[in-house]
């Protein structure tokens, strides 16, 4: 039997299975994350740690768990996990992927469709006094999909795919860039930019103004993979400006933004809360995936779904 720390409570009952399996939990209660100091102390003893995107995976806090074998992490991603410290120590670190894709094309598409459309302000138009006067042959124009050029950044991963497929479908000239691609050349080209690559030194900041400036007047960009992918202030500098059309976002640089971040003030804004993966079936497989690795680690058998450390 090994104590497992879980840094929240997760939907569906994929928790139950480490309790069947002999396990004991060390659920933190809260509804926001714990502090690097209670989660310090949650750790404290632990064999096994199931974590969130939201919690620091550090020296610090390993020093805090000497018996700690396993990490899973209940995402997609692990840019929240030292690896290198992890490695040292000799801990398995896990993630959950293959679970969150159509969920997160789907909301791709739908902030896509919102930005082109300009649905945001039209809606709230709607509940303004005088702002829905009467139909208006020049009011609330926006993108038709059927020919616009999409710009899949990060296009050969599994959601850039998904994205692709779904694109395609509506009748857009879907282009995808990868590494070794000119993404400043592209974009020159781009009525709409997506993003869908993870979150490395290579890539934070791959939006800024260099790239912004290159884009078209008026066009769009959509982010569902991770904040600091784009310099926030470049990006409420071209739509304050105009130059940029629309921006739609899931992922912020931090999460949640503060209410009184400038970000919030740029005009033909859309921000969502991180929800790319909410959805019951998507979140469910998540917690299958996380468990499913600490059974394996804490058994002494590899990990099925191990974190790729390039």
């Amino acid at each position: 039997m090994a104590l497992v720390a879980v840094t929240r409570r997760l939907p569906g009952d994929a928790l139950d299975r480490l309790v069947a399996a002999g396990h004991e939990l060390r659920v933190w209660p809260g509804p926001l994350p714990p502090s690097a100091t209670e989660l310090r102390a949650l750790v404290a003893g632990a064999e096994g740690l199931l974590c969130l995107l939201t919690d620091r995976v550090d020296d610090a806090l390993l020093d805090a768990a000497p018996g700690l074998r396993a990490v899973a992490n209940y995402a997609v991603g692990v840019d929240n996990v030292d690896l290198d410290a992890t490695a040292r120590r000799g801990i398995p670190v896990g993630n959950t992927p293959d679970v969150l894709t159509d969920a997160t094309a789907d909301l791709t598409m739908a902030l896509l469709l919102a930005a082109a459309r300009g649905l945001p302000d039209a809606a709230a138009a709607v509940r303004r006094p005088g702002g829905w006067r009467t139909w208006e042959p020049a009011g609330w124009l926006g993108l038709e999909l059927r020919g616009a050029r999409l710009v899949l950044v990060g296009g050969a991963g599994r959601i850039g795919r998904a994205v692709h497929e779904r694109a395609a479908a509506f009748g857009m000239d879907v282009l995808p860039v990868g590494r070794g691609d000119d993404l400043h050349a592209a974009a020159a080209r781009a009525d709409v930019v997506s993003l869908h690559c993870p979150l490395t030194e290579r890539t934070r900041g791959l939006v800024d103004a260099a790239l912004l400036r290159r884009l078209p007047q008026g066009a769009l960009l959509v982010n569902t993979a991770r904040g600091a992918l784009v310099d926030q202030d470049a990006l409420a500098a071209a739509l304050h400006d105009g130059h940029l059309g629309a921006a739609a976002l899931d992922v912020t640089d931090p999460e949640p933004l503060p209410h009184d971040h400038p970000l919030l003030d740029a005009p033909n804004l859309l921000v969502l809360p991180h929800v790319g993966s909410a959805t019951h079936a998507a979140r469910g497989r998540m917690a299958d995936r996380a468990v499913d690795n600490l059974l394996a680690a804490l058994d002494g058998r590899p990990m099925p779904y191990p974190a790729d450390r390039r």
